[in-house]
């Protein structure tokens, strides 16, 4: 069962997506509130999963609540899918860097937003790599970061497979550049992740574009 917490300022739009989310045998709403001035509570007493979280709030917005969050509970912290009504959102995008696992539009079809919500609580992204890496492009030119030593520690391989997730490539498609089976490809992606310290394949393409290596 996946505990779902709902975080939106907006009762008749919280009491839909509830709905829709109730209809799921696996599903649980276990949450509803209409704000994040009180997130760490509600997240110690009802133990969500995964919370959908709107990135435009009154008071305390989903971006620093998201940061308040994972900055708290490190990777024990449930996994955030903000809300944006903007598919190319500044929002969206700082709330990525914060810690969210990833976006999903307002306006998403119930079915997208079901699997969405079932690939964040199975560890998975849920904003294709490249339109992250659009959002970044767009709304958050800076100077980029020098690599840190982690990125040492990656091998030859593993900073081809990096690059190659960064632009927005599947498995299956890194596999057939790399002459490789894609479950190898995904255990490289695995300890990719490891040696950056990254929780999913989002904050994978935030790493690379924010050390310039796309």
């Amino acid at each position: 069962m996946i505990r779902v917490a709902l975080v939106d300022d907006q009762p008749l739009f919280r009491g839909g997506i509830a709905m829709i989310l109730e209809s799921q045998a696996d599903i649980e709403v276990v949450a509803q509130e209409s704000s994040a001035l009180d997130l760490l509570a509600m997240v110690e007493r009802d133990a969500p999963d995964v919370i959908l979280m709107d990135v435009r709030m009154p008071g305390v917005d989903g971006i620093t609540a998201t940061s308040s969050l994972v900055r708290e509970l490190g990777e024990s912290a449930p996994r955030v899918l903000v809300l944006t009504t903007f598919d190319v959102d500044e929002a969206a995008a700082s709330a990525i860097e914060a810690g969210a696992s990833g976006f999903v539009l307002k306006d998403a079809q119930p079915d997208f937003l079901l699997a969405a919500v079932r690939a964040v609580a199975d560890g998975s992204q849920v904003v294709a790599a490249s339109a992250t890496r659009r959002l970044f492009e767009r709304h958050r030119a800076r100077a980029a970061a020098t690599p840190g030593p982690e990125y040492n520690d990656l091998t030859p391989r593993e900073r081809e497979i990096l690059i190659r997730a960064a632009r927005g490539l599947s498995n299956a498609e890194i596999a057939a550049a790399e002459f490789l089976s894609e479950a190898t490809v995904k255990t490289h992606i695995s300890r990719i992740l490891s040696k950056l310290t990254l929780r999913d394949r989002v904050q994978l393409v935030v790493y690379a574009y924010e050390h310039d290596l796309v």
